[in-house]
C-alpha cells in the first residue's frame, strides 16, 4: 500500500529506505511578472556508498546571465507521505518555498508562494507523467510535473538585491531514480500568448533491463485540456533533428499532430545525478522560444487547434547522438 501512494504521489519524497545509489530533486521554474527576471532553484539529495559522496544540494540557475551556482549541504530533512522537505535553513513544499541561502557562491533568502497550480492528471492506470511505466518498479529515472503553470507571490534578496516576483509565473517538476539518462531533449515553456498555455517535452534513451529504448513524452497544457503523445500511448516520432540553433520534433496519434520547433542558446551548467556522483554536466538555458502547432486528425484533414510561441523556454540537449541513435528506429522508413 505505501508503494501504491507513493506511486500516486509523485510530488512526495520517494527515498525514504531506498539504498543507493539513489538520488531525488525537484526543480522550480520562478519568472517574474516582466519577464526580466529567470531562475530555477533545484533541491535534492544523492545517496552513495561512498558516505563522503553522499550529500544535499540547491542549485541556483540564474537563467538570464546564464550562471548556476551548487550549495551543498549536509542536511537533508523529508517528511513521509508529504512533499516538505528541508535543506540547510530552506523549505520546499508544494505550494511555497523559503529560501536562506549563504556561502561563498551566493546568498538567496525570502519566501515565494505558488497559486493556482496544474499539475498533471494522476489515475491508477496512469500515475503521472510517464503514463503506465510510472508503475515499474526498477526504472532507472522516474520523472514527474507537478504544476504545468501558476501564479507566484513574494520576493527574494538574492546576492544583496530585492526582485519582485508577485504576479509571476512559475512551473515545477521532479526527477527520481539511480541516475539520469545517458542522453535525452527537454524543452519546457508556459509563456505563451494564451494565458495558462503550457509545453513540457522530453525524449531520452531509457535503460531497460540491460537494453535500452527511446522513450518520449510530451504534454501540451491548452484551454483545461492535456494533449498527450507518449511511447506508452502508441503516439508515433514523425521528425527529430537537432542543430546548433535548432530542436526541429514532429510527432503524432490518431487524434492529434503536434509540431515542435525551438531555439537554442546559451545557458548555464547544472549537475545531474549518476551513479558514481553528481557529475553529469547539463547546459540548461532559459532563453529559448519554441513554436507549437497543435492539429486535430479527421481522416485525410488536419485541422488546426492551436499555434503560438513559447516564450522564456528552458532547453537542455545531453548527448543527443545516444537519443538519436535509438529514435531512429521509431522514426517512417
Amino acid at each position: 500500500m505505501n508503494y501504491i501512494r507513493h506511486k500516486l504521489n509523485p510530488a512526495w519524497y520517494h527515498g525514504h529506505g531506498r539504498k543507493a545509489p539513489y538520488f531525488e530533486g525537484w526543480y522550480f521554474k520562478i519568472i517574474n511578472a516582466a519577464e526580466d527576471r529567470r531562475y530555477a532553484f533545484i533541491p535534492g539529495v544523492f545517496i552513495n556508498a561512498d558516505s563522503s559522496k553522499t550529500h544535499a544540494f540547491i542549485q541556483v540557475l540564474d537563467g538570464m546571465a546564464g550562471t548556476a551556482a551548487y550549495h551543498r549541504y549536509g542536511n537533508f530533512e523529508a517528511t513521509p507521505n508529504a512533499f516538505d522537505i528541508r535543506i540547510g535553513e530552506s523549505y520546499f513544499r508544494q505550494d511555497r518555498i523559503v529560501l536562506n541561502i549563504a556561502d561563498e557562491l551566493g546568498s538567496v533568502s525570502g519566501e515565494l508562494r505558488f497559486k493556482d497550480q496544474t499539475p498533471w492528471p494522476v489515475t491508477v492506470t496512469s500515475p503521472g507523467f510517464m503514463g503506465w511505466y510510472g508503475w515499474l518498479p526498477n526504472m532507472e529515472c522516474n520523472h514527474g510535473v507537478l504544476s504545468f503553470d501558476h501564479a507566484i507571490e513574494g520576493s527574494l534578496e538574492i546576492n544583496g538585491e530585492v526582485v519582485d516576483f508577485n504576479g509571476g509565473r512559475g512551473y515545477i517538476e521532479k526527477d527520481w531514480g539511480q541516475s539520469f539518462p545517458s542522453g535525452y531533449v527537454w524543452i519546457q515553456s508556459n509563456h505563451f500568448e494564451t494565458p495558462h498555455t503550457s509545453i513540457t517535452a522530453s525524449i531520452a534513451s531509457v535503460p531497460n533491463v540491460g537494453r535500452e529504448f527511446a522513450g518520449f513524452t510530451v504534454g501540451l497544457w491548452h484551454e483545461n485540456a492535456l494533449y498527450r503523445f507518449a511511447t506508452y500511448n502508441n503516439s508515433h516520432l514523425d521528425k527529430l533533428e537537432v542543430t546548433d540553433t535548432h530542436v526541429e520534433w514532429h510527432l503524432h496519434n490518431a487524434q492529434h499532430e503536434l509540431h515542435l520547433s525551438a531555439t537554442r542558446a546559451e545557458g548555464g551548467l547544472l549537475l545531474g545525478p549518476q551513479r558514481e556522483d553528481m557529475h553529469m554536466r547539463v547546459d540548461e538555458t532559459m532563453k529559448s522560444s519554441i513554436d507549437v502547432a497543435l492539429f486535430s486528425l479527421d481522416g485525410v484533414r488536419r485541422i488546426p487547434l492551436f499555434s503560438g510561441t513559447g516564450r522564456n523556454a528552458a532547453l537542455e540537449v545531453v548527448n543527443f547522438n545516444n537519443v538519436e541513435r535509438l529514435a531512429k528506429r521509431l522514426l517512417p522508413k
